[in-house]
């Protein structure tokens, strides 16, 4: 049955904003066209209803009009979800750009801003909980194959599933006497990584490497055998975890990736600095890492605890303290140095920022001071 076609919008502006989406919709699919003129559409029913002053492009304002539709997209019932309030400011963005330059009216392309865009809502971490985490990796050990021994290995190693699938037979690597590291191949982003791991992951390599020497497939220098394609064999260890979570009849579904967050946030609960467990997982930038962690009340208590008994925002003494100080030019030197000292200490307690990026010019400025000093000094 076809849908029946809405009458044409009676709005002095309809044909302008018509033209300008024929103008930029020639390449596009009829449903990205259909989008942008529902775009339009929704725009001039809220200035038909709500400023029906309006009747020519010189009379489009931020405020108002723009900022009155964008609060009547937030205000929908039901409400309109962050994605599609995002794609229909870009929409009218694009349009208003296009008469812009139709029209020769340069302010229409700065009325929608790129701050008004709201951000979609972030993904939570998904850490297994402690009784899952443990039910799985108890069913693994039992099971003791292939699928088993993969999942157990990227639990502890953090690793995705892709990069899991892709490690080479001899991943494995001495880095010293009795330490040894996995080395973990060019992954999602375009980096690799050497990932220092236990005695019993080794085991887990050794096991997969025994399952690798059985299977029929030949050897391609890959720890995993892929029976057609990379893609195939992600989509075997999928299923297997699936059959093995519905066997324990978990009633939510899991997926590989939550190994991984789960291993960061072990990793962190241990003791492992940020910066380490940023550089375990792979990540390029602080603010990827923290989506991975999971800080529940238990660690903020622990942190708590722990400030308080040795509290490391605290600067430690200077050496010289100011009641032994010397006279004369080195009593000059040694204030400069004790100064020099307690800056540096405040300044590497704080978060990066204008702040410290301005205690870091003083910090230089001393440095100066000191040198010339110590000249004065000189016989």
């Amino acid at each position: 049955m076809n849908r029946a076609r809405r009458p044409p919008l009676q709005h002095p502006l309809a044909s302008l904003f018509d033209r300008a989406v024929d103008s930029f919709s020639v390449s596009l699919s009829p449903d990205t066209t259909r989008h942008y003129r529902g775009t339009a559409r929704n725009f001039l029913s809220y200035l038909d209803a709500d400023h029906p002053e309006v009747t020519c492009l010189d009379h489009l304002r931020r405020e108002p009009h723009i900022l009155g539709w964008m609060s009547r997209l937030r205000s929908q019932t039901p409400p309109l979800a962050t994605a599609s309030c995002i794609n229909r400011l870009i929409a009218l963005r694009c349009i208003l750009t296009e008469l812009a330059w139709m029209e020769q009216l340069p302010k229409l392309a700065h009325l929608i801003r790129r701050e008004d865009l709201p951000r979609l809502p972030q993904r939570l971490p998904r850490p297994l909980t402690a009784e899952q985490d443990e039910l799985l990796q108890q069913e693994f050990l039992r099971r003791n194959d292939l699928g088993g021994n993969a999942f157990l290995l990227i639990r502890h190693t953090g690793m995705r599933i892709g990069e899991c699938a892709d490690l080479p037979f001899d991943c494995l690597r001495s880095t010293s006497p009795n330490q040894w590291a996995i080395h973990v191949p060019l992954g999602k982003l375009k980096t690799e990584r050497m990932v220092p791991v236990d005695s019993f992951v080794c085991g887990l390599v050794q096991r997969l490497r025994f399952f690798r020497s059985l299977d029929l497939l030949p050897a391609d220098g890959r720890l995993l055998a892929r029976p057609r394609t990379k893609e195939a064999l992600v989509r075997q260890l999928r299923d297997y975890l699936h059959q093995v979570c519905h066997a324990l009849g978990l009633p939510i579904r899991i997926v590989p990736h939550q190994f991984r967050h789960s291993y960061a946030s072990e990793m962190l609960r241990a003791g492992v600095s940020f910066p380490a467990v940023m550089k375990l997982l792979g990540h390029t930038s602080p603010e990827m890492t923290m989506r991975y962690l999971d800080v529940v009340l238990t660690d903020l208590q622990r942190e708590f605890e722990l400030v308080r008994s040795k509290p490391r925002h605290l600067a430690p003494r200077p050496k010289a303290s100011f009641a032994s100080l010397r006279t004369g030019l080195d009593g000059v030197i040694d204030s400069l140095l004790a100064t020099q000292h307690v800056l540096e200490m405040f300044r590497r307690a704080l978060p990066d920022g204008a702040s410290r990026r301005r205690l870091d010019r003083l910090s230089n400025r001393l440095t100066k001071i000191l040198s010339e000093a110590r000249k004065l000094a000189t016989p």
